[in-house]
């Protein structure tokens, strides 16, 4: 079965709609908040797995909608993001980013280290370390051509993908026990249960916004202006040293361009608006990304590269415990961040935001969260990321 643009479109609403069910129906999905996408997608990719398994039936997706949702997403929290309000959260932003740098290093070096213990070449771990984890796909894609180039890593392409496929389901999967594990331990912010009154940038994605025909299509005028530019930008900055992946420029494009008219005093950007089309094009990239798996390529695994990625969510479950929550504050803000840091730390951004939307649907809203996690994910991350590779590329033994 090969389903065109609009079947795949239409397969991803009906995951959405189905993980919906899936998580109001089973009390464990609900408790340990699950996102929607990720419980409907996983079980569509097993029915696909399994039909092919079984039946030697393939079904196959058009996936050209996936990378104009994800930029659209990107977009989205660029023009969020007002750099006056983000004085709110400088400190803990660059508090933060030390901490994602921490995993970074860590990531690469458990990766290093038992690569080499278990009989792969060192940059084997590289690619299942910070590049295809926190990196994900498309940094992946790219270290892994460049690998197989310069450093003779066969089949780094495809280790990195695989990796990074693993990596964005189970940073689906532990982001939201991770949380619990945590809220369980904080005390109950005072005002909590007033929060929801008026919802803001990507929390509480059910919530009813009042918008208007003519504010959605200025919205979709902006996020149409960030992908022609960021895509511009990106193009003009390839092969050199500022290099940065399209989504990344898209995103900057979308600061500048709402910052710029705010100081302009031109046109001030409608948040609701741009959270509504963000929270749309967010889950319907995880539907489409998470149902389309092939499940039998990362079956295809070798033993070893399973047992090293399970080091690696160990390592991201205990460092989001042990030092993401201690350092951001051990409070109910820190189990949200924690449960984001989880997402894009093993998957990508739109996985930290699925995660984070679904602990604050279940037990309340954290601005902090998703002001600083959403910048730190989405952008720095690739820039710090590309740092500590070159770092570790820098060793002896991985020249």
């Amino acid at each position: 079965m090969n389903l065109d643009i609009y079947g795949t479109l239409m397969a991803a609403s009906l995951v959405l709609l189905l993980g919906g069910k899936l998580v109001a129906w089973t009390p464990p999905l609900r408790a340990y908040s699950i996102p929607e996408p990720v419980a409907g997608g996983l079980l569509v990719a097993l029915a696909v797995f399994a039909a092919h398994a079984f039946a030697g039936y393939n079904v196959s997706f058009d996936t050209r909608m996936q990378t104009p949702l994800l930029l659209t997403f990107f977009a989205s929290i660029g023009l969020n993001a007002d750099l006056a309000s983000l004085k709110l959260g400088g400190r803990k932003l660059v508090v933060f980013l030390c901490v994602v740098l921490g995993l970074l290093f860590m990531q690469d070096l458990v990766g290093v280290v038992l690569a080499s213990v278990l009989g792969f070449q060192p940059h084997v771990g590289l690619l299942a370390g910070s590049i295809a984890l926190s990196g994900g796909h498309g940094t992946g894609a790219a270290w892994g051509a460049l690998f197989v180039e310069r450093h003779g890593v066969h089949y780094a392409i495809e280790i990195a993908m695989a990796c990074a496929t693993f990596g964005l389901v189970l940073g689906g999967i532990v982001g939201g026990p991770v949380a619990k594990f945590l809220v369980g331990r904080v005390p109950k912010p005072a005002g909590w249960d007033d929060a929801k009154d008026e919802p803001t940038i990507f929390e509480h994605p059910g919530e009813d916004r009042r918008i208007t025909a003519p504010a959605v299509i200025e919205t979709i005028a902006l996020v149409a202006v960030s992908l022609l530019c960021g895509n511009a930008l990106s193009g003009w900055l390839r092969g050199s040293a500022l290099e940065l992946p399209a989504f990344v420029c898209a995103l900057f494009v979308g600061v500048l361009l709402r910052n710029g008219l705010q100081a302009l005093g031109c046109y001030s950007v409608f948040d609701r608006a741009v959270s509504v089309l963000g929270n749309v094009a967010l889950s319907l990239f995880l539907a489409m990304a998470l149902m389309t798996l092939r499940i039998w390529d990362l079956s295809a695994l070798a033993l070893p590269m399973l047992l090293l990625l399970a080091a690696q969510t160990a390592l991201m479950v205990s460092y989001a415990i042990f030092v993401t929550f201690r350092i951001m504050g051990k409070n109910y803000d820190a189990a949200v961040i924690a449960a984001g840091h989880c997402g894009f730390g093993l998957g990508a951004t739109p996985t930290a935001i699925a995660n984070m939307q679904a602990v604050t649907d279940r037990y309340g809203p954290s601005r902090l969260a998703f002001l600083i996690v959403p910048l730190v994910g989405a952008f720095f991350i690739d820039i710090a990321n590309a740092l500590i590779i070159k770092l570790f590329l820098a060793l002896p033994h991985l020249q």
